[in-house]
């Protein structure tokens, strides 16, 4: 475990943002779910998606992309974890067809070791930011940030990366969804408070055991400037990704 506190002579530090009712906003691509915040994501704002093992993080982060993609927008993809000719394969299941998005100059796959994201911190950009400058990405996800939260042993520590973190992706003027891996069922504190303080908006997706039977539920904890819904939703994964469905629920 790396205990060395972060150092860096640039740091970017993450900016209040007061987003105004009514402002511009970005679709989520999840059929179901912008009618419940006034029609989407607001554009540039950072997301974090919150749920444990199976709850759907990484087809609701690329669904986002994809719907994006569909629009004529570039897209970046950064994971910690996964190898590119599996995921492709994987996401192919859902007809989703990233090698094809990849050829059209949409889609950008970069896969990064939380340790680069130190590094990429300490230097102020690094190759994340040279790809969204480049390709003028205009949404990017980031499939899981919890490692790279875990590099840091104290929360101080690990306040001062959150900050920084959504200070540099606040500077690059995309609209960003960051998963982070912790069931919310088992854990009210999140790895980070300032994952919690610093992002605009948080989803909780909860994949729980009812009678012998999982079922997946949407809770929508908080969105800036958005009266959204304070139900909690059932969604499920079909062949085309996750959907809303209209069976609501009172509590987990």
């Amino acid at each position: 475990m790396i205990k060395k506190k972060v150092h860096s002579k640039k740091k970017p530090v993450a900016k209040k943002k007061f987003f105004r009712k009514g402002g511009e906003k970005v679709t989520t691509g999840i059929p179901g779910l912008d009618s419940l915040i006034e029609g989407g994501f607001e554009k540039k704002s950072s997301n974090v998606i919150v749920g444990g093992a199976g709850s759907g993080k990484t087809i609701f982060a690329v669904q986002f992309l994809i719907d994006g993609m569909k629009r004529g927008e570039k897209c970046l993809y950064v994971t910690f974890e996964e190898k590119k000719e599996q995921f492709y394969s994987h996401i192919k299941e859902f007809g989703w067809d990233l090698k094809d998005f990849e050829n059209k100059g949409l889609f950008t796959f970069l896969e990064y070791t939380p340790i680069k994201v130190k590094t990429m911190l300490d230097e102020g950009g690094g190759a994340i930011e040279s790809t969204i400058l480049r390709e003028k990405i205009s949404r990017i996800a980031i499939d899981s940030i919890t490692s790279f939260i875990l590099l840091f042993d104290k929360e101080l520590e690990r306040r001062e990366a959150a900050l920084m973190l959504f200070g540099m992706i606040s500077g690059w003027d995309c609209t960003s969804l960051l998963t982070l891996e912790e069931d919310p069922l088992k854990s009210s504190v999140f790895t980070s408070k300032a994952v919690e303080f610093e992002s605009d908006s948080i989803t909780l997706l909860y994949y729980t055991q009812h009678k012998g039977e999982r079922s997946r539920y949407l809770e929508i904890l908080k969105m800036r400037g958005v009266n959204h819904s304070r139900k909690i939703h059932e969604i499920k994964i079909g062949e085309k990704g996750l959907y809303i469905t209209k069976k609501t629920i009172n509590e987990i």
